[in-house]
């Protein structure tokens, strides 16, 4: 192993896909590496869409951890139909043996168990919700929500877009971008919305209409999921909010807000047994991070970058970083972790630009009433 982490004690904040891979690829060229997760144990379901990595990035990370035919083992190639506000299916995609793995997508715990099963017994320290750091004697000392302590001479932040220690780092915030996704979740699909679940016919379906978009997946461990995607009402801005834990009022801002969809959209949202509400946000590489840090530390993953999800760009990116980041740690170039580090975050500024550019950019596009899926994917 290359001594720039020679008897230096690694500790990664978060255990997402980014973080966990992270681990693997130091720990498989030696380094000493702990994971801190707040989830109370391996089995929290971790809810949300399924994720697609791609060929050129996410899954190159996982084949140098070793685990890209895991990811294929356990993942779907999907390809796509396109609905009108009807239900009509008005054009399709199909999967090849050119395509199929291309970018498969994978349910999000069956991801994190494969990270998981990878790693040597004891990396991940679960229940630890952290909640300040701070330099002591030389090391990082990291304090958890449930009084305990741990130190490590570097650290990695990697526990998502709204990250509360990232401040050693970066003074950018994260800011919301003005558009709003409501996630459904439908059990047993075949059973609980079964006209919705025959027109998916084993493939994502997404709708464009007026501004309102839908996609769906369903096939998500055993459970149909589904994001309405639409621009902030103005009213919204105004202090007026939707409870998304309260399924009555959703249905109701549903039936209203796309009344003019067939009834197979009223049963799929009716069928819906858990919603959640999620702004998009952006956290913009904006100014410089800061070149005074007392120890070594940085932030890959939505930690770094977050953007919203309309290029498919954030997990992928974020694999790129641990990819990045765990090389140049390890190949013998750099002469100090603080080195190794600025080299990384200094490529990583430019990539994870483009991405959010890119994200931004699609975004905007999506919310114009004109929208269509079909043009927008060249089909």
């Amino acid at each position: 192993m290359n001594n720039l982490l020679k008897d230096k004690k690694v500790a990664i904040i978060g255990a997402g896909p980014v973080g966990l891979t992270m681990a693997k690829l130091l720990q498989q060229n030696g380094v000493e590496v702990l994971v801190f997760e707040r989830d109370k144990d391996p089995h929290a379901r971790i809810w949300g869409g399924t994720l697609d990595l791609h060929k050129t990035s996410g899954q190159e990370a996982l084949k140098k951890a070793g685990l890209l035919e895991k990811y294929y083992e356990n993942s779907i190639p999907m390809a796509i139909n396109f609905a009108d506000k009807e239900g009509n299916i008005i054009a399709s995609t199909e999967i090849t043996p050119e395509n199929q793995f291309d970018n498969p997508e994978i349910n999000r715990n069956d991801l994190r168990k494969i990270l998981l099963e990878s790693l040597k017994d004891d990396t991940v320290i679960w229940d630890r919700k952290l909640i300040s750091l701070d330099e002591n004697n030389g090391k990082w000392r990291l304090q958890f929500e449930n009084n305990s302590d741990e130190t490590a001479d570097f650290v990695i932040v990697a526990n998502g877009g709204m990250s509360k220690v990232r401040n050693y780092v970066t003074s950018n915030t994260v800011e919301d971008t003005g558009t709003f996704i409501l996630q459904g979740d439908v059990p047993q699909p075949e059973i609980n919305c079964p006209e919705f679940f025959k027109l998916c016919d084993g493939k994502r379906l997404m709708n464009s209409h007026n501004g309102n978009l839908l996609v769906a997946n369903p096939f998500n461990n055993g459970a149909l999921t589904y994001g309405v995607i639409f621009k902030i009402p103005e009213d919204w801005n105004n202090g007026v909010q939707l409870n998304s834990n309260n399924n009555e009022e959703v249905l109701e801002f549903l039936s209203h807000k796309l009344s003019d969809w067939g009834e197979i959209y009223q049963e799929l949202f009716k069928a819906t047994t858990f919603f959640v509400g999620l702004p998009t946000r952006k956290l913009s590489i904006g100014k410089p991070w800061k070149t005074d840090r007392p120890l070594p530390i940085t932030l890959i993953g939505d930690a770094a970058h977050l953007m919203p999800p309309f290029a498919g760009q954030g997990v992928n990116i974020g694999l790129v970083d641990a990819l990045n980041l765990s090389e140049n740690l390890t190949n013998g170039r750099f002469e100090t972790i603080e080195q190794a580090v600025f080299d990384y975050e200094e490529k990583m500024f430019i990539y994870a630009k483009e991405a959010q550019s890119e994200s931004s950019e699609n975004e905007i596009e999506m919310r114009d009433p004109n929208f269509s899926f079909l043009k927008f994917m060249n089909y």
